[in-house]
């Protein structure tokens, strides 16, 4: 049942940011309001933990201090950056929305919530928490944490994976920001969730300064809370992957299509389905690879949103490539690699 429309919004401030103030974590997109900052960690964030971006962050902002110098970087530089994090449709399209923000914008990044929202990449949430923490509108930025917290405060046995639950709650969270300060409003949901009212295991409700409104812990059903209806399961596919190692070291690369999954990556030669050793020596010779020996197999699995790889990777020693190799030849590290095809290279 959603019950999110008669539950007192209006009261979580008073209870709420003085907790925040006490508790919130040293993150450094919270040391400012500059939107280009915020938006760059936004973005990080969505679907990576907090722990593995703060090293990305910084090290993007050294190389990429401004709009203007994301919007001119080159794509392999991007992808270099951005290796590791996985996803790499975002940054692709962050380079799409700067270079949107330069010609539509004058370079300066827009202060209203719709000109924020049509930008490539930025949806709902995104939007909300870049508007409401950079210009202080009252925009509730609704995420996994925020509908947890939402969904055990009202006791709301609502699906939150279904749409309909997040723009239930949209309307009613929105009077917890009619006294201002709706930036901290919006951190202090966010990291409530991460930090107290967690995902995996029991809510920390003793800590919660939130507790004497949640009807969840009144009614002991927080645990049971949030409801999800499971997702279909993983598909799967089988892949053979190939580690090319030339005489002075450096390993064959191929450019990915420009559609589908890791779409226009630099990857590691791969064939679909699993090849013997035999039928891989074969197919390295018909890819153009010039083998000369196996050095090492091995097989692993890479978990995608919605899809996971069973791998099986071979290394071979081949000649030295001239001038009409099939592949890029490069140094290792030289060029950004999915994590799906880095497993591999550290491994073996």
């Amino acid at each position: 049942m959603n019950t999110f429309d008669v539950f007192p919004f209006e009261a979580l401030p008073e209870l709420l940011l003085p907790w925040y103030e006490r508790n919130r974590r040293d993150l450094p997109w919270r040391k400012t309001k500059e939107p280009y900052r915020v938006w760059i960690s936004e973005i990080m964030l969505q679907q990576t933990r907090v722990e593995a971006v703060l090293g990305y962050y910084d090290r993007f902002l050294a190389a990429l201090p401004d709009i203007a110098a994301l919007a001119s970087a080159e794509d392999d530089a991007l992808m270099k950056l951005w290796e590791g994090l996985g996803y790499y449709s975002r940054a692709r399209n962050l380079k799409k929305a700067a270079r949107q923000i330069m010609s539509a914008h004058g370079g300066t990044f827009p202060g209203e919530y719709d000109a924020i929202r049509a930008l490539p990449g930025i949806g709902d949430y995104t939007a909300g928490a870049i508007a409401s923490i950079c210009f202080n509108m009252p925009t509730p930025a609704i995420d996994g944490n925020v509908l947890r917290v939402c969904a055990r405060l009202a006791n709301s046995d609502a699906d939150i994976l279904l749409p309909a639950t997040k723009k239930a709650l949209e309307a009613p969270l929105k009077a917890a920001y009619g006294k201002g300060r709706c930036g901290d409003i919006t951190q202090a949901l966010m990291e409530l969730g991460a930090t107290v009212c967690i995902p995996n295991g029991a809510p920390l409700c003793e800590s919660c300064p939130l507790s004497s409104l949640c009807r969840a812990k009144a009614a002991g059903t927080a645990e049971k809370l949030p409801i999800r209806i499971k997702k279909t399961k993983r598909k799967e596919e089988y892949l053979t992957a190939f580690l090319f190692t030339a005489p002075d070291g450096r390993i064959a690369l191929t450019k990915r299509e420009e559609k589908g999954l890791l779409a226009g990556l630099y990857a590691l030669p791969s064939l679909s389905g699993t090849l013997s050793e035999a039928a891989a020596a074969k197919a390295a010779e018909e890819l153009g690879a010039k083998p000369e020996r196996l050095v090492s197999a091995l097989q692993y699995d890479h978990v995608f949103t919605h899809i996971t790889w069973h791998v099986t990777c071979y290394r071979f020693e081949v000649a030295p490539p001239g001038e009409n190799a099939p592949f890029l030849f490069a140094k290792p590290g030289e060029y950004a690699l999915p994590t799906a095809f880095m497993k591999g290279l550290r491994l073996i």
